[in-house]
């Protein structure tokens, strides 16, 4: 029976149910002990499910239970990366929401999916000081892009950041998830930089051509009377290593042009989309009209330009969910299908704020075969799942498709899944929950079920259901106080009938001062 690894600890906690369903049995190396646990179904009698500001059932936004702006989608082997400003809530000293206040976004969030509903949230990379920062030059971390490419023989990642409005970093790692460095600690394009002193130096976008060369895009602004050709966009080669330049920026003449640049390749086409700004089309003088903060893109064959603009690709987010802002995008091919993904202030919404603070979505896009992007519509209910989880395998606790009331915090724990990268699901209270969309059990099921946690607290637990969080259990786990939150072991219960079939699977949670590392069910 494959087990979870990577344990700290040489103690491993069995508990089994006894076949009186009353009581819990703990067994340490072998040994039986008395009984030291009470039945947990008890502690889930009569709970109050936590809120799930997404509703089950919904796939947008991707996460939750926080926020990421600014999205960059990177397909990668068998899953996609999405990186992300963390659009952390702030508050004032009395826990009142507090605007979002963008000067103190130092960090960039990093998730990922093989299904595009089921998330794992990778925590955050700690991007500037005064935190953990790996670039300890840079104050801020916006609207980050990410690419990887193969030097010596290995594929490097790379991941472009905005400093504000002043200059663009770039770190590098081996893994899409990290840990990622600072390769050149300074600035990769800074206001010195000839021909980068643009009015917004920031939103980056990458692209590789057909011979591996990469090219980097930022830019942004409207200088006042010049909404129809602001003139604020750049491109620049970058050298061999990407985290050099190869030449001086370009100017990318982008009509109606704001921020947000994303560029991709298909075979001989190089596709430049963005965000247009608010100007008064009134004042429109040429042919091309469009709408205040939508997505629009060019086409060229050179990654240099010149540009030939196309059409619409994605109206203003306020225009779907009735609350607007601004628009940022990327675009990825993930199992041979095309998906856009962009920001809305839909979680924000549900939970009765009004800060600012921006969710990360994901839709279909359609490209013809001839080239051409049609323009598609933002949806809270998101794309079908493309494939079902395996419970059989190791998933991270922090993968999720609905959660209330939970946090993910980074731990020292390496991850079996991912490595050194791990976070790990806690601040639970009685009533949280964890959901997962699409959970295939088989025909013979699941009899078994391992999880992989730590407590400071004696009375905690896990309750197993399907279909929804207050339908009955299929087994209970209880938690054990192993001392530390640092602390892991694997527990593993039997369950009190198979779980059979495709299920959305839930996990919900009763005490707290717990952590939640990983589980696997056993047939």
């Amino acid at each position: 029976m494959k087990r979870l690894g990577g344990l700290k600890v040489l103690v491993v906690l069995v508990l089994v149910f006894t076949m009186t369903g009353c009581s819990w049995v703990k067994r340490v190396f072998g040994e039986e002990k008395p009984v030291i646990v009470t039945d947990p179904a008890p502690l889930f009698e009569d709970i109050e499910i936590a809120e799930a500001y997404k509703p089950i059932g919904q796939h947008n936004p991707i996460l939750p239970h926080r926020f990421g702006a600014d999205p960059y989608a990177l397909a990668y082997e068998d899953r996609v990366y999405v990186y992300s400003t963390n659009d952390a809530i702030i508050r004032d000293s009395q826990g009142n929401v507090l605007d979002n206040n963008y000067g103190l976004i130092r960090s960039i969030n990093v998730v990922s999916s093989a299904d595009l509903v089921n998330w794992t949230d990778h925590g955050w990379i700690d991007v500037g000081p005064p935190a953990r920062g790996i670039a300890v030059w840079a104050g801020n971390s916006w609207a980050p892009a990410a690419i990887y490419k193969e030097i010596d023989g290995k594929d490097q990642f790379f991941l472009y950041f905005a400093n504000s409005g002043n200059g663009i970093g770039v770190l590098t790692s081996d893994s899409p998830v990290g840990p990622f460095v600072d390769p050149i600690r300074r600035p990769l394009v800074s206001r010195s930089v000839p021909n980068a002193n643009v009015m917004w130096l920031f939103d980056p976008a990458v692209v590789l051509d057909d011979e591996g060369n990469g090219y980097l895009y930022f830019g942004g602004g409207v200088p006042q009377g010049q909404g129809e050709n602001p003139g604020t966009a750049r491109v620049v080669a970058l050298g061999d290593d990407m985290i050099s330049l190869a030449g001086t920026p370009q100017a990318v003449e982008a009509p109606w042009f704001f921020e947000a640049a994303f560029v991709m390749r298909i075979d001989d086409t190089y596709y430049y989309t963005y965000c247009t700004n608010f100007e008064n089309r009134a004042r429109a003088t040429g042919d091309i009209m469009t709408d205040q903060g939508e997505i629009v893109y060019m086409t060229s064959t050179d990654p240099m330009g010149p540009w030939e603009y196309q059409g619409s690709i994605l109206k203003n987010p306020g225009a779907f969910f009735g609350v607007g802002g601004n628009n940022h995008h990327s675009i990825a091919q993930f199992n041979d299908q095309w998906y856009i993904f962009y920001h809305a202030r839909t979680l924000e919404q549900a939970m009765g704020i009004d800060g600012g603070y921006r969710s990360t979505h994901v839709d279909k896009l359609t490209i013809t075969e001839d080239g051409v992007i049609l323009s598609t519509t933002g949806t809270r209910k998101g794309v079908d799942q493309i494939k079902f989880l395996d419970p059989y395998q190791i998933t991270e606790a922090e993968t999720m498709a609905w959660a209330g009331n939970i946090t993910v915090t980074p731990t020292s724990e390496r991850s079996a899944v991912f490595g050194e990268a791990n976070t790990v699901v806690t601040d639970m209270a009685t009533g949280s929950f964890i959901g997962l969309s699409g959970v295939d059990f088989g025909s013979s099921g699941a009899t078994q079920f391992t999880a992989k946690v730590a407590s400071t607290e004696d009375i905690n637990a896990i309750k197993i259901t399907t279909g929804s969080p207050e339908n009955e259990a299929y087994g209970y786990l209880v938690v054990p106080n192993t001392g530390s939150l640092e602390k892991f072991v694997e527990v593993t219960v039997e369950l009190e009938r198979p779980i059979t079939g495709v299920n959305d699977l839930f996990f919900i949670f009763a005490g707290d001062g717990f952590a939640f590392d990983a589980w696997q069910f056993h047939n």
